[in-house]
């Protein structure tokens, strides 16, 4: 056995990146999220990293729709979308206000039903939503399944000590 040998399992469970622009803008918004500046839907989320155990906060847009919230990963297996599967678990951060979630990574079947059903409703619902998916995420929503294969969705629940409450912002 080489060194080489297990290149292909270590090569499967790199991160996938998001791009260039995403990653130059994030940590500008950060702070300006964590103080309450209203951002649309973005939210900040800090999760546990998968191996260092050290929070890693970053900031994903999150759908609320009757209810329910869910956050996702445009450009798939990120590190955010990593150590949230790891961790199950996470803060997230509105308008200033920090409350702990448990995540439920969607499968596949799963995610088809949520960008069929309630993503793409979603986003068609705002001005200029499917505009801002394409360009900025580079999401095309015509194929839900298509769509579903190449992203990762997780459903936030309150945690087993408070229940999840209705986002509220300034």
């Amino acid at each position: 056995m080489t060194a080489f040998d297990d290149a292909p399992l270590l090569r499967s469970h790199r991160a996938a990146k998001a791009p260039r622009f995403v990653r130059l803008l994030s940590p500008l918004l950060q702070p300006l999220i964590g103080r309450g500046l209203p951002a649309g839907p973005n939210v900040l989320i800090t999760v546990p990293g998968r191996t260092s155990g050290i929070p890693r906060t970053t900031p994903v847009a999150i759908i609320e729709v009757d209810g329910r919230r869910w956050i996702w990963s445009p450009w798939g297996e990120v590190h955010w979308a990593l150590n949230l599967r790891a961790a199950g678990r996470a803060t997230m951060t509105v308008c200033g206000r920090k409350e702990d979630v448990d995540a439920t990574e969607l499968d596949e079947a799963e995610r088809v039903v949520f960008f069929r059903d309630t993503f793409t409703p979603f986003v068609k619902a705002m001005r200029g939503g499917v505009a801002f998916v394409r360009l900025i995420d580079g999401v095309v929503l015509d194929d839900p399944a298509e769509v579903a294969s190449q992203t990762r969705v997780f459903e936030l629940h309150g945690t087993r000590h408070a229940p999840i409450e209705p986002l509220r912002r300034s």
